[in-house]
């Protein structure tokens, strides 16, 4: 077996609590690891200003050329009062009025039963969406300002309504709903899981039109879930009505639940027109089983994509009258990560952009023509195309793994791809957040020897200002006496041939290579995961080093950031190959003679829970 060392550095950040510097779980469970961020960021629509909101519940405006606040565009307490819960907002395009979220209540994964209010920043007033004089059915479930801020489109008890802010019309576009049969504007439960969603509504850019899906479930077989505690889950009708069930007796919680082979929601798309009331549906294709996405383009043409239940052919349409069949993708597995990134339109609502990952074997951008197809490829090469950040007329923006499967970084390019330009210093892991036109961005970078760090730059790359550095982690951080992360690779002979796995290892820092320690293995090892990422991160398996334990990790087969064929490689037999290459981990750690081979774990949550049984 091969051991190649590729990076050692100190790991995590830690409060003192107990010994030299060192911590225990409860430092861990009480949050003291917690990273500072900025929260909020929204680019305003001249592209030079942006809004975020502070502790105090404020939403400032800022301005991106200094990063300093200009002025105050909501005080939310003012228009909400104190002690209500805020949970988010959503500006107007005219920038005039603030969806503010509230109180919200989980349902799912992503969704949450809330209450909106909507503040007129002109009129100085608070006009709540829905009040209990006008409907008593509980809370909304998704809600979204029209583009010119006159109206609100919401989804309440599985219908999709529209308010007019100022007269307090209320305009139905659905009836049909139903609990547990039809859904309209919102995802059912394995649209929300598996595709991401928390909703499925959309306005045209005009305002002048929504699109929606409605899922038919009647067919769908139901799943009964007990909750033994006290909580807010419950039936959907005790949720709404906010009872509460002695812990002693279950709350149950009924719903549509497709198991594997099972029937799915039936899902069709439609378009409300509110000048004349009318509802169109799409025509879809014949094999369709899955609008994992739809959108409009911004010269407002409704586009959406159609898979089958195997999920290995894609179909972009473009056209609510007379669909065109714009793209199309085939690959004899499945087709991984489609949703809004899959496709990009310009501004021209002619050419688009495609993130494509079978063609080459690596995630890569493609351009393409609603007419003419297929263009040209803008980025090659053996690695991915992890994000597509912004996509102007002339340049673009992208992440990419390209100078290791470990980090990412942000690149620009022509959108031929040439010009191509390395914008982030650092090693480590970003995510990005443009400005509109994308002349700025603020940036947030971590690795595993720097917490969370949000910049702002000027879209060439130059920093204008360190909004948060975690100056006060890290000033605990150089008190203590951190464990060691070490990266490196484990390659092994498989039946198909030899594989490299990516790996980590975290050891005390007073290691002593002449003692016998006990090893626990922790993964995730699902399609398309990666724990092996040179990030930031702590949690309890820290605090088990502390104890005298070495933590390890292994990205198996199956796994990100070594292409679409070892990613694929688990298709049709999932647990197989996984299980094999942690196996084979697990030996060749117990094999080195600081490990005492006869106290060796695995541990793994959800998709790691069934491997770690395997």
């Amino acid at each position: 077996m091969k051991r190649n060392v590729i990076f050692l550095i100190s790991c995590m950040a830690v409060f003192p609590s107990f010994g030299q510097g060192k911590f225990g779980i409860d430092e861990f469970a009480a949050g003291r690891f917690s990273q500072k961020s900025v929260g909020g960021v929204l680019s305003m629509a001249d592209g030079v200003h942006y809004t975020a909101v502070t502790d105090d519940e404020v939403i400032l405006r800022y301005s991106y050329l200094t990063g300093e606040p200009v002025d105050t565009l909501c005080d939310v307490r003012k228009y909400i009062g104190r002690g209500t819960g805020f949970d988010g907002y959503e500006l107007s395009r005219d920038e005039s009025k603030v969806l503010l979220k509230l109180n919200s209540k989980p349902v799912y994964r992503r969704s949450a039963l809330s209450e909106y209010v909507v503040a007129d920043l002109g009129r100085g007033m608070a006009i709540p969406l829905i009040s209990p004089e006008r409907d008593d059915r509980g809370q909304v479930r998704y809600a979204a300002l029209s583009p010119d801020g006159t109206k609100v489109a919401y989804v309440l008890a599985n219908n999709i309504y529209i308010a007019e802010i100022q007269s307090g019309t209320i305009t139905p576009v659905t009836s049909d709903g139903v609990l547990n049969r039809i859904i309209n504007g919102i995802p059912d439960w394995v649209y929300e899981e598996e595709f991401e969603l928390y909703h499925t509504m959309r306005w045209s850019p005009d305002g002048g039109r929504i699109a929606f899906t409605r899922f038919d479930e009647t067919e769908v077989k139901e799943f009964v879930m007990n909750y033994f505690v006290a909580s807010d889950s419950g039936s959907a009708e005790q949720y709404r009505k906010g009872n509460r069930a002695a812990p002693e007796y279950p709350n149950t919680y009924v719903y549509k639940y497709p198991k594997a082979g099972e029937k799915n929601s039936v899902v069709s798309l439609h378009v409300y027109d509110l000048g004349t009331g009318s509802t169109k549906e799409a025509r879809l294709a014949g094999d369709t089983e899955y609008i994992p996405h739809f959108d409009w383009t911004p010269d407002g043409e409704l586009y959406w994509y159609c898979m089958n239940r195997l999920q290995n052919h894609l179909e972009v349409f473009l056209g609510i009258d007379d669909p065109a069949l714009i793209y199309e993708e085939r690959t004899p597995t499945y087709i991984d990560n489609v949703g809004p990134g899959t496709i990009t339109f310009m501004q021209d609502s002619r050419r688009f952009i495609v993130r494509n990952e079978s063609r080459t074997g690596y995630w890569h951008l493609y351009l393409y023509d609603i007419h003419k197809g297929f263009r040209y490829a803008i980025t090659e090469g053996d690695w991915d195309v992890t994000a597509l950040v912004y996509a102007g007329d002339k340049k673009l923006w992208y992440l990419s793994n390209e100078r290791s499967g470990l980090r990412n970084d942000l690149w620009t390019a022509d959108i031929k791809g040439r010009k191509k330009q390395r914008l982030t210093a650092g090693d480590g892991t970003y995510r990005i957040l443009p400005s509109e036109g994308c002349r700025y961005y603020v940036s947030y970078f971590s690795s595993i020897s720097v917490p969370n760090t949000v910049t702002l730059h000027t879209g060439d790359g130059k920093l204008i200002r360190t909004l948060e550095d975690n100056s006060e982690l890290k000033e605990y951080i150089s008190e203590l006496s951190l464990p060691k992360k070490e990266f490196f690779t484990f390659t092994r002979q498989t039946g198909g041939g030899e594989v490299s796995l990516n790996c980590y290892m975290i050891r005390p820092r007073d290691f002593d290579p002449g003692r016998k320690y006990p090893l626990l293995i922790t993964q995730y090892s699902g399609p398309g995961s990666q724990e092996v990422r040179d990030r930031w991160s702590v949690g309890w398996e820290d605090a088990l080093v502390q104890q005298g334990y070495i933590v390890a990790c292994v990205d198996p087969r199956g796994t990100a950031s070594k292409g679409e064929a070892f990613k694929k490689s688990t298709y049709g037999q999932m647990g197989l190959l996984e299980t094999e290459d942690q196996i084979a981990f697990a030996r060749e750690m117990a094999s080195r003679p600081f490990i005492d081979a006869g106290r060796v774990g695995i541990y793994g949550w959800s998709y790691g829970g069934f491997m770690s049984l395997n």
